[in-house]
């Protein structure tokens, strides 16, 4: 662990940390906004400051350890997953996605269990000394990808599993997957995703819940606006009605405030945004979300391994899908799955998962001169 000397708090990465800061309070602000008669923005900041704190112990740790223990990290985490489809596994909304434990108390282990597997991934990988990975590699890098991703299908969290897709991704790019896998994987999934939709209709494992938020994307015309349309509906409804600079927190204008919009301080935080700041607000976040993805790509290209360096680009694919995803639902062109928007909306688990990600990058560039 790196001490707190002169030389250590010169090489911490003060631009990362701020950035992310930055945009964590302007979310607080948001989700109160979003719903100021209750307490979920005091529950943010608790969770930012605990989050801070576990950010600077990741970030003077060296990761190269951390790497090193990754087999362990990765056990704990698929229990904590397999904990969830227990008698400890808490559930919300008709979703068991959560688990609560004495001391503990009651958090999402989908969110934390994306670290140790993108630690195992990169410990795997950036063992490699071939430039281009071969049909084995690939196949036990997917093989410790599956892992937690058939475990989250059981409880069943879709939009969390769809957020793991990108770590993979990325790591098999990073290490020189061969074009012809890629195009088989493609024409894999083109032919597996609707064969596998139509089947999980028919058999019911597809709830209609779930039928009719596709549906609202793809013919929002034929999905009952009080149903379950409603959502995409006043999220579009709520973005729009910000115009250029926002309704600047009027309460008595405002669609989640006055409850039409559901869930706003969580899945929808950007329409919340968008409603408060208008469209000055919103590329003003989007700004930051560059800033901080571009100064984490530039922490990669200095990594002095490429462990390292695939930790950090698992990062930014994760978060840039994420962001991606987020924002895709409030503007009404993807479904709603529930997937939160990084450092933005309210939740401790997301918040804290966030931070430590982003507490891996700063480590990483911390020992970019160390061999």
């Amino acid at each position: 662990m790196v001490a707190l000397t002169e030389r250590g708090l010169r090489d911490f990465d003060w631009q990362t940390a701020v950035l992310a800061i930055l945009i964590s309070f302007f979310g607080v602000w948001q989700i109160h906004n979003a719903v100021p008669s209750e307490n979920y923005w005091s529950k943010q900041i608790f969770g930012i400051v605990i989050a801070f704190i576990a950010f600077v112990v990741v970030a003077f740790t060296d990761y190269r350890r951390l790497i090193d223990a990754a087999p362990i990290f990765y056990a704990f985490g698929l229990l904590l997953l397999f904990l969830v489809l227990t008698p400890l596994g808490v559930e919300i909304n008709g979703q068991k996605a959560w688990v609560r434990l004495p001391l503990v108390g009651q958090f999402q282990p989908s969110e934390f269990v994306k670290i140790p597997t993108v630690l195992m991934l990169a410990k795997y990988f950036g063992a490699r000394k071939s430039a281009v990975l071969t049909l084995r590699e690939a196949l036990v890098g997917g093989a410790i990808f599956a892992g937690p991703l058939a475990l989250i299908m059981l409880e069943p969290d879709a939009g969390q599993a769809i957020t793991y897709f990108p770590i993979l991704a990325a790591m098999f790019f990073l290490s020189g997957i061969k074009i012809r896998y890629v195009i088989i994987g493609t024409v894999l999934a083109a032919v597996m995703v609707p064969t596998a939709y139509i089947v999980g209709v028919k058999t019911g494992k597809i709830k209609r819940y779930q039928q009719e938020r596709i549906l609202a994307i793809i013919d929002p015309d034929k999905v009952d606006p009080r149903g379950y349309g409603y959502h995409t509906i006043q999220s579009v409804i709520t973005v729009g009605k910000g115009g250029i600079s926002g309704i600047k927190g009027d309460p008595e204008t405002s669609q989640s405030v006055l409850k039409f919009l559901p869930e706003p301080q969580t899945d929808f935080i950007f329409a919340v945004t968008a409603e408060n700041t208008g469209f000055i607000g919103c590329v003003s976040l989007l700004l930051a979300y560059a800033l901080l993805l571009s100064r984490m790509i530039a922490s990669a290209r200095q990594a002095s391994d490429r462990a390292g360096m695939l930790v950090i680009m698992s990062v930014v694919c994760g978060l840039a899908f994420q962001i991606f995803m987020n924002i895709g639902m409030a503007l009404g062109f993807l479904p709603v799955i529930g997937v939160p928007l990084p450092l933005m909306s309210a939740g401790l688990s997301a918040i804290l998962s966030t931070f430590i990600a982003i507490g891996f990058v700063v480590s990483v560039r911390m020992r970019r001169f160390v061999n």
